[in-house]
């Protein structure tokens, strides 16, 4: 079964733009009762990648910086540095600890640093970094979740109307099944049909499916009884969201795409025949699109770069959400 490359392709990022409070609901409790949340939050990831860029330090699945107020009312704002890894990194408690003084002496603002790690590992718990030096100290501690204690609790997510219920069981389901794709697909199915049953609203049932379909990949010869066994289940319901043009017109365009990209690599007939079936899709599923999304494309010359657009341009619940990425991939 393919496995995508984690660090690019990730499909966190949006789900914790888009549930950012849900999302410290369902991990870290204490710190989203510490909120001030009527006073909002920014996202900072360029704030971010100003501090950290010559201190990478492995390879993770995302990490967001945060400005949030606190309901202490002595600072205006703190900072909460997320990192989500996917696999056991003996760096990455140094890396946690770097990344959090050096946005603490950027900034002069206090900083949480939380972990989710959604590895397959259950032994590696990293929580903490420091050293110690001819008497002197210095000591990170962070909270960190595991995905993994959660298997224990699968009757409790399949209750819990929280969308990173379905998405730690998205995960647990990648894991389980990884060497059995039929056990995948009736897995797949199930998350499913429990966005419907919970009665998200049709943005976040496109949203959470974008999520379950990128973890979950299937076979192809798989692919086509799931969108059957959708199409299905969506037409009893009345809920025709992502068996239309949304998912199985689109998968098609991409798949040829994406080979017409791989085949030629950074070759320019290859580039720009990946920028035209970018741009086709985005028709397709949305109808005209604004001109700047067209000439920003236009300018972009990255064939990896564009392999990444198009699986967007197939899987973005909005117009808006593509452009969003656009303009971070462009920046």
């Amino acid at each position: 079964m393919k496995r995508r490359r984690a660090d690019e392709d990730s499909p966190w990022k949006e789900v914790l733009e888009r549930y950012f409070e849900a999302f410290l609901a369902f991990f870290f409790p204490e710190v989203h009762a510490g909120i001030d949340w009527e006073k909002g939050y920014v996202f900072l990831d360029k704030e971010l990648q100003k501090v950290v860029r010559d201190a990478e330090l492995g390879r993770r699945l995302v990490d967001k910086l945060v400005g949030v107020c606190t309901r202490e009312g002595h600072e205006a704002w703190v900072l909460v540095h997320i990192e989500v890894q996917g696999s056991e990194d003996a760096d990455f408690a140094r890396r946690m600890y770097v990344y959090n003084y050096r946005l603490f002496d950027r900034y002069n603002r206090r900083v949480a640093s939380l972990a989710v790690l959604t590895d397959d590992e259950p032994q590696w718990r990293p929580s903490a970094y420091g050293y110690e030096l001819w008497g002197c100290r210095t000591r990170l501690e962070f909270p960190s979740i595991k995905l993994l204690d959660y298997v224990e609790k699968w009757r409790q997510l399949e209750q819990d109307p929280n969308p990173f219920a379905i998405v730690v069981m998205a995960h647990l389901q990648t894991i389980a099944t990884r060497r059995d794709a039929k056990e995948r697909l009736q897995g797949k199915l199930v998350l499913v049909r429990m966005l419907y049953e919970r009665g998200y609203g049709r943005e976040d049932i496109l949203e959470l499916f974008r999520f379950i379909d990128w973890v979950l990949d299937l076979p192809e010869e798989l692919e086509e009884d799931f969108t059957r066994a959708v199409e299905e289940y969506e037409e009893a319901m009345k809920m025709p969201y992502v068996t239309s043009v949304e998912r199985v017109g689109m998968r098609k365009g991409m798949q040829q795409g994406m080979q017409q990209g791989m085949e030629q690599g950074l070759q320019q007939g290859s580039v720009r025949s990946t920028r035209e079936a970018v741009i086709e899709i985005l028709k397709t599923r949305f109808g005209e699109i604004p001109d700047l999304i067209t000439a920003t494309l236009d300018s972009m010359e990255d064939a990896l770069t564009l392999k990444t657009l198009l699986k967007e341009a197939v899987l973005a619940p909005s117009l808006e959400a593509f452009q969003g990425l656009l303009e971070r991939e462009r920046s």
